[in-house]
């Protein structure tokens, strides 16, 4: 490469003073295998520790091992950072951290960079053996600049090279190092974070990555001009910081669930990795099963036994789960599902985020399989939910699905340290003599709930089967019978609802254009939809946690609005797309469903590329909606 195309980085200037900015948006893109998540997910702990608001998402191929230097291979995160309350992954990165010059156009091609975006290339490839490697490298460099991309190359594995042997084991641990100067994040909370990551290695290990770290903090410190300082949010609250599976696991515990059976999938293993490290502490076992049938068949026998279970899948373990989802209802065991949701159909985008499986869960089973179903939109909510979750299974004995996806499963946010409270926990099981008399199933005739028996009660024997059957369990194809249980079955949810209170209205009660929405769309969509609002447009929006039964007074509060509109992260036909007319047209799910119970013209608007929706996206779409220019 002639010195005419190269491009340094900036010389620190004596007088460099921090910029002080509200927030930051930084990726790390690397081939598989070199640590990049581990160092944003290290660098967005330190931020959160320090009192930043922190969002996280990760960059996964969908190849376990993809070829090394490709652009399907990118792996990484993004981290933003700011001064308040981050709850979305926000618009384009402002700095990103590349370790080869291919991996940043999977991201290019997603949109996450602008002009302007500051990128930190490893320079190594500009000086390798291969003709051909360092040509791609000349070529993209230059790519980058006509694109407006402030490239400045860093010897990272040069500079690595000086204190380990193999680079590609220890570069994330340099390159903390100088974000954490960049971003004048306290050396000795990297130092402690370090420590933490590693506690289960050598000494030597750590010493190995602790050098590393301050190695690359002192380079930057001599090199980089750029240093940003982003001010902390006050709060007198203990805060954690974790991710949507590590909060479902916490919410596992919590809740004294004592019986988690799961099949490995992505993206929910990494729930049941963590729940197999520190329940049995708790009492509790991890059973891993040989597939996702068993998984489930496993998890309604511990809570026949009196133990209400959880299995936690993703969509194609859904599919598999469906017989014994309906046994569940049927025969009124108590049961917690998980589905952390995934890019379908099919084995679909395994690594990427989507809303896709609503209608499965609502309506997957034969014949009529009333279950509750939750979504959590924050991380919080993750560990919330699930302790939820376990109260209305025991109290209605009925499967109670909690719905997160990939963004919330490996997203990073901090929140307020929950304080346990006792009605958490489930209580005791009754092992008191059955009440002579009772039946199993001596249902209430105006909200269909009945007492649980459990086994080696006294007098409690009973039958349980997925047969339709009557108030002792007994098969039944009475006609009558048939039509009275499966009324009794959904009475349950009407019961529910009644407990519910309406949602709450982001925004004013009434006005032009109204944005339904569940999931993990909530921090997009109200950033985006705040935006709006500054413009002076007439917007608000509503967040629904319960898909099923549905929050009360929905249709109401929509006659307020000239017009609703659904979004979401799964399939809906584009209403002006050839041959799509209002006869055909194929509505987002939450649409189908809103549209079925409210009887109002619901609009919908999503897509399915795999990604969060950014706040810019949405807001666009508002603008289109009322005209805004």
């Amino acid at each position: 490469m002639s010195n005419d195309t190269m491009t340094t980085p900036a010389v620190k200037s004596q007088n460099t003073k921090a910029k002080i900015i509200g927030e930051h948006i930084l990726e790390i893109v690397s081939d598989s295998g070199e640590g990049a998540q581990k160092c944003g997910q290290s660098f967005a702990s330190i931020s959160a520790k320090m009192g930043n608001g922190v969002w996280t998402v990760e960059i996964i191929p969908a190849e376990i091992q993809p070829p090394a230097r490709t652009r399907e291979g990118a792996s990484g995160i993004r981290v933003r950072v700011g001064s308040k309350k981050i709850t979305n992954m926000g618009n384009e990165a402002d700095l990103l951290v590349a370790f080869n010059e291919q991996v940043p156009y999977s991201r290019i091609v997603q949109n996450a960079y602008r002009e302007g975006t500051v990128m930190l290339l490893e320079s190594k490839w500009a000086t390798h053996s291969s003709e051909e490697v360092k040509e791609k490298y000349a070529s993209a460099v230059e790519d980058f600049k006509r694109q407006g991309i402030d490239v400045r190359e860093i010897p990272m594995e040069v500079e690595c090279l000086k204190l380990v042997k193999n680079p590609r084991k220890g570069k994330n641990m340099w390159v903390l190092g100088m974000l954490s100067h960049v971003y004048q994040r306290d050396l000795s909370r990297a130092e402690e974070q370090v420590r933490y990551v590693f506690k289960k290695k050598k000494d030597e290990v750590i010493e190995a990555n602790l050098g590393l770290l301050r190695a690359g903090y002192q380079w930057a410190s001599d090199h980089l001009d750029l240093i940003y300082e982003i001010p902390v949010l006050p709060t007198e609250e203990k805060l954690v910081v974790m991710n949507g599976n590590e909060a479902i696991g916490m919410g596992v515990l919590a809740a004294g669930i004592e019986v988690v059976s799961m099949y490995p999938i992505t993206p929910a293993t990494s729930a049941s990795h963590y729940l197999a490290d520190v329940l049995d502490r708790a009492g509790g076992v991890v059973h891993q099963a040989e597939d996702e049938i068993a998984a489930i068949g496993f998890a309604i026998g511990a809570s026949y036994a009196g133990k209400t279970a959880i299995t936690i899948t993703s969509g194609p373990g859904i599919a598999l789960k469906t017989e014994f989802i309906g046994l569940a209802a049927m025969a009124e065991v108590p049961l917690v599902i998980v589905d952390v949701q995934r890019g379908g159909p099919s084995t679909g985008l395994p690594t990427k985020v989507e809303q896709g499986d609503l209608l499965a869960v609502l309506y997957g089973q034969p014949g009529d399989s009333p279950k509750v179903v939750l979504a959590a939109s924050t991380i919080e909510e993750c560990f919330q939910f699930i302790v939820l979750a376990r109260k209305l299974a025991e109290t209605f004995r009925i499967p109670v699905f909690v719905l997160t996806d990939a963004n919330l499963a490996t997203g990073q946010q901090p929140f307020p340290r929950p304080k346990a409270e006792k009605d958490w926990f489930s209580p005791p099981i009754d092992q008191s003599p059955w009440k002579e008399g009772v039946k199993p199933f001596d249902w209430n005739m105006e909200t269909g709930l009945s007492r649980r028996p459990i086994p080696g009660q006294a007098g409690g024997i009973y039958t349980l089967t997925g047969l339709a059957h009557d108030e002792n369990g007994i098969v039944s194809y009475n006609p009558d019978n048939n039509q009275k249980t499966s009324e009794l079955r959904s009475k349950k949810l009407a019961t529910i609802k009644k407990t519910l209170n309406p949602p709450v209205i982001h925004g004013e009660e009434s006005g032009d254009l109204l944005i339904v929405s569940w999931g993990s769309t909530l921090g997009a969509i109200e950033e985006a939809v705040d935006q709006a609002i500054a413009l002076d447009a007439k917007v608000s929006t509503l967040h629904l946690r319960f898909l099923s039964p549905m929050e009360p007074g929905l249709k109401e509060i929509f006659k307020r609005f000239k017009k609703v509109l659904a979004i979401e992260i799964n399939y809906s036909d584009d209403a002006k797309a050839p041959y799509v007319d209002e006869e055909n047209r194929r509505y987002s799910q939450l649409a189908w469903i809103l549209r079925a119970q409210t009887l109002v013209d619901i609009d919908s608007f999503s897509n399915v590329k795999g990604q969060p929706l950014q706040p810019k996206i949405i807001l666009a779409k508002i603008k289109e909606e009322l005209n805004i220019k």
